[in-house]
């Protein structure tokens, strides 16, 4: 699995664990096909990786990833953008056009298309 978080996803999910999780918690990254990327997402805060997860760790953040999660994001670098424009994650697909996406969990960027707003 070939997966990179730019610095800027990584200090937003550290920050979503350390306020939301204890110890051992990561962020469950549900992906599934759509949206203008490819890409739609969805994401939450848990205590432990499910028993079909497989668990990613970059610099001590840990991804908890479904099946589909794993094969959508094969060789895929996940980006967090905070801008007056849109707040969430981009997926940056060498294979595709690339977007910006969060269906998400905080309430304070829930939106159901594939960027959100601030």
């Amino acid at each position: 699995m070939n997966i990179t978080l730019t610095p800027a996803a990584h200090k937003f999910v550290r920050r979503l664990v350390m306020f939301d999780g204890g110890p051992g918690s990561g962020l469950r990254l549900q992906v599934t096909p759509g949206g203008c990327s490819g890409l739609s997402a969805e994401f939450s805060v848990q205590p432990a990786p499910a028993a079909n997860e497989q668990v990613f760790t970059q610099d001590g953040v840990s991804l908890f990833l479904g099946a589909e999660a794993r094969l959508l994001l094969d060789g895929v670098t996940i980006n967090f953008v905070d801008t007056p424009a849109k707040t969430g994650f981009d997926f940056i697909d060498p294979k595709k056009a690339s977007c910006g996406c969060s269906s998400t969990a905080p309430a304070a960027l829930e939106e159901p298309a594939l960027s959100s707003a601030k």
